[in-house]
């Protein structure tokens, strides 16, 4: 299996939410089987909507999966082996649902083993006519760590909710038609860890997301080249220091502090929306050197060389600002090693503006060229 595919890929020609839901249960299975055993029982109640939309069934009367199982139970639909696999999965959900012990990889496996079953049963009976089920396989054990825990259970929930509200459309539509027909899309989003949706930040017509990696970043003033001095206007009252203080609509933000006004909003979600992007760059690239030495000015990056790291941070090198060099070197920076990655910190020092780090960005570059 190629890196982010997943077992049940072929779903996708079916329901895009269910596909994906099926790709994180076999995601969580080595990371977290109780969420995987909980989730399993949407799963499941997708695959019965289904059956009883196909077979024009009405399920008025049933409120819960039990009801349904039985609905279709009473009508002979569901082989006995299939049934079996139906409940293994529903009992096993809900017991990690209420349960506090510690739950054990193996019972996961189990209720995976059970959903091959009952989509196995489902694609042969319902499915197309040329389809053929893959063979069984275990959930793949190398994507158990990529996925914060955290993160898992943030994925999951999405993909439940979606396929829960697509359950819910089927079920609403039986009752004007005896079958319904889905309208399949097809998922292109990117199944990297870190990347997941976590929350979104509106300004007027204007939407920005943020993934997960970012959902507590620190949101460093100097990064906000149109909005700093907002920035820091809001820090003082304990407003936008990270990520998570932002709310969700960036409209009357500035009634929190004195001298700013809407003019400085879109400027903060201009400022924003690129600063998302950028952190995604930089991640990227970062994930793709890995154990090299960065540092980053602005949307720019530098690989540090051993060479370049052992530069000292004087006047033999750098040129045009004395001053910062002193400063530098009064903090413990006597080369370039001891600098930060994040190069637009050093604007704190006292008459160091951006210009005077960024003339020290490019004279970096500079000597790194020269070495090369």
């Amino acid at each position: 299996m190629k890196k982010n595919e997943y077992y049940y890929q072929f779903l996708r020609a079916i329901s895009v939410e269910l596909a994906s839901l099926a790709r994180e249960l076999e995601y969580s299975v080595f990371t977290s089987p109780r969420m995987m055993l909980t989730n399993s029982r949407t799963f499941v109640e997708d695959i019965v909507h289904r059956v009883l939309n196909t077979e024009g069934i009405s399920d008025i009367g049933c409120s819960t999966l039990m009801d349904r199982i039985q609905l279709l139970q009473s009508q002979g639909i569901v082989p006995q082996d299939i049934q079996d696999a139906i409940h293994i999965v529903r009992k096993a959900g809900n017991d990690a649902s209420h349960n506090t012990r510690v739950f054990r990889y193996s019972e996961a496996l189990k209720s995976w083993e059970a959903l091959y079953l009952l989509v196995r049963w489902y694609m042969e009976v319902y499915g197309p006519l040329s389809f053929e089920m893959p063979r069984y396989q275990e959930p793949q054990i190398e994507h158990a760590n990529n996925y914060d825990i955290e993160e898992v259970e943030l994925r999951l929930s999405q993909w439940q909710n979606a396929v829960l509200s697509k359950v819910t459309e089927i079920a609403g539509q039986m009752d004007s038609a005896s079958t319904v027909k889905e309208e399949v899309t097809y998922d292109q989003s990117v199944d990297v860890p870190g990347d997941t949706k976590v929350r979104t930040i509106t300004y007027q017509d204007n939407v920005v997301d943020v993934p997960y990696f970012l959902r507590d970043s620190f949101l460093l003033p100097q990064r906000f080249l149109k909005s700093e001095r907002f920035m820091i206007a809001l820090g003082g009252v304990e407003q936008a220091r990270i990520m998570s203080e932002l709310p969700p609509d960036l409209e009357g933000l500035s009634s929190r502090v004195k001298r700013y006004n809407e003019t400085h909003e879109a400027l903060l979600f201009e400022d924003l929306a690129s600063f998302i992007e950028e952190e995604k760059e930089r991640r990227s690239i970062m994930k793709n050197r890995p154990g090299e030495l960065f540092i980053f000015f602005q949307s720019n990056y530098l690989i540090v060389t051993d060479k370049l790291a052992k530069t000292p941070l004087t006047n033999d090198y750098f040129k045009g600002f004395p001053n910062f060099l002193r400063q530098l070197q009064e903090d413990g920076k006597h080369s370039v090693s001891q600098l930060p990655q994040e190069l637009v910190i050093l604007a704190k020092y006292d008459r160091v503006g951006i210009n005077t780090v960024e003339k020290l960005f490019e004279q970096m570059v500079s000597l790194q060229k020269q070495d090369s």
